[in-house]
């Protein structure tokens, strides 16, 4: 590898993200402490009373929706306040879902001395009102809504009124991305003690809507000395890692990347991946590809060098003289790719898998060298472990965990809320990136920019964080300047170069 123009620093950026058993062990050491269990209660139903006077100033009727847990218990302290504030306030709960704790006990008791009323669900839409509250199910609720709570969360969905979940969006397995069963579709969710790792990843965002935190008062030494589920970034994260060059800088050293692509048909594919690579900040960029698309990418792209090759010498002298290598983007499955493959992994001081290389690993596993990133869609995730997308996408966490410990390699998996891992390591979340980047080539552009950080002397687990954090940056500005519906590839070009010198004046 060449010398890096690119560094680290030893405090890592980022917002920690929590499971369900870890909210628990917070809960339960601030229990412990200097709290008292109702008080935490009060918090929590003040805190939520606060988030509708803050996005709901207006509201003048709220429905709240109120399980058996302390969930529920949350619902009826909200309700309290907001009846004693003047609105206008109904609690609705299930006939068999009258408060099982003793806390939701006292908070419903409360609520209905101060003049409250509880109405039991009948089936039918709910009644009108401006904010509905799902205070339904907590993080306690870890299996597939049933019986008549299948037609409630329906009917909160169907509502009107703007929706806010209390802690998780009733139904919703927050630990996991995913909805087991029916879940309720929420306009904003406020969480307590810390972030939920399952709201910000996968199916979490539409469930969740826009997110919030409140920590209910409790020491944070609770909170830091509780295992975390991942590690959050956001754009201002991008500075850790790209830092200014030094004056003297050279070609050189912001290293030699080689893309390896592009099948017949598949030109394209190569050519992002090189355009992305030089955005991105790689000193020289070579492309191995069909002879057919050698003229065309030079026309495109003339500060790539583009070779036609085989699996012969071409190649290796091509292989020779790169610190990194992309294999995949357009690489096929046909004789050439497997012979191009077979070739670079053999030989390659570093590299970036993607597309058909990781369905050729898939078809035939092998030992990678050390260092190696992969860059899977769900699908060829699935393909690695070998089992079904929809348990890929069923838990992103675990899936992604999984298959760096599997090909002992640093793994991104994306899609919403795009997770990174590198084996026996905390997983990073990139929250940046929109629905428009969901098209045939964004993956491409990625590897890339990967490659190129890479080369800039980027370890591989920075260089994958970094590399899919910019990546879904330049998408969302991208998206900014002309919306996400007809999003393209190249539209992310623009973009990376501001985004890639976040000190720039």
């Amino acid at each position: 590898m060449s010398a890096p123009c690119a560094t680290t620093v030893s405090t890592a950026p980022g917002t920690l993200l929590y499971d369900a058993a870890a909210l628990r062990a917070i809960e339960a050491a601030a229990l412990d402490g200097a709290v008292d269990a109702g008080a935490l209660m009060a918090r929590a139903g003040q805190a939520a009373w606060r988030g509708v006077l803050a996005h709901w100033p207006q509201a003048r009727r709220l429905l709240v929706v109120c399980g058996p847990g302390n969930n529920g218990g949350d619902g009826y302290v909200l309700a309290r306040l907001a009846a004693e504030a003047g609105r206008d306030v109904q609690v609705m709960r299930l006939a068999s879902d009258a408060p099982r704790t003793p806390l939701a006990r006292s908070a419903c008791e409360a609520f209905v001395d101060a003049g409250g009323r509880v109405a039991i669900f009948d089936g039918a839409a709910l009644p009108a009102a401006d904010v509905v509250v799902d205070a339904l199910y907590g993080i306690g609720l870890s299996r597939a809504v049933d019986g008549d709570a299948v037609a409630l969360v329906r009917a909160i969905n169907a509502a009107d009124g703007a929706v806010f979940s209390l802690d998780v969006p009733s139904g919703f397995d927050a630990d996991r991305g995913s909805a087991p069963g029916p879940a309720v579709h929420a306009t904003r969710t406020l969480q307590f003690l810390a972030e939920h790792i399952g709201l910000q990843t996968g199916d979490g965002g539409d469930h969740a809507g826009v997110l919030s935190l409140d920590g209910l008062g409790v020491d944070p030494a609770h909170v830091a000395a509780t295992t975390p589920a991942a590690r959050r970034v956001v754009v201002a994260d991008l500075a850790h890692w790209l830092r200014p060059r030094a004056r003297n800088s050279h070609k050189g050293a912001s290293g030699r990347v080689l893309c390896v692509g592009g099948d017949h048909g598949f030109g394209g594919a190569v050519l992002l991946a090189a355009e992305a690579a030089l955005r991105t900040g790689a000193g020289l960029v070579n492309v191995a590809t069909r002879e057919a698309h050698v003229a065309p990418l030079l026309a495109r792209c003339p500060e790539a060098m583009a070779s036609a090759v085989g699996t012969d010498a071409a190649l290796a002298g091509l292989l020779e003289s790169a610190d990194v290598v992309a294999l995949g983007p357009g690489l096929g499955r046909g004789a050439w790719a497997h012979g191009l493959y077979a070739d670079v992994l053999d030989a390659a001081p570093a590299l970036v898998l993607d597309a058909d290389a990781l369905n050729l690993l898939a078809g035939a596993p092998r030992p990678l060298p050390d260092g190696t990133i992969l860059t899977p869609h769900p699908g060829e995730a699935a393909r690695l472990l070998g089992c079904s997308t929809a348990e890929v996408q069923r838990d992103r966490p675990a899936a992604v965990r999984a298959l760096a410990a599997r090909w002992s390699a640093v793994v991104v998996l994306k899609g919403a809320g795009t997770l990174v891992a590198d084996p026996g390591g905390m997983p990073w979340l990139i929250a940046a990136g929109n629905p428009g980047m969901a098209t045939g080539g964004m993956g491409d552009v990625l590897t890339g920019m990967i490659a190129a950080l890479r080369a800039q002397g980027l370890a591989p687990d920075a260089a994958a964080v970094c590399g899919a954090l910019l990546h879904a940056a330049a998408g969302d500005v991208a998206a900014r300047t002309g919306g996400e519906r007809g999003l393209r590839p190249t539209d992310l070009l623009a973009a990376l170069r501001p985004l890639a010198n976040p000190d720039a004046p």
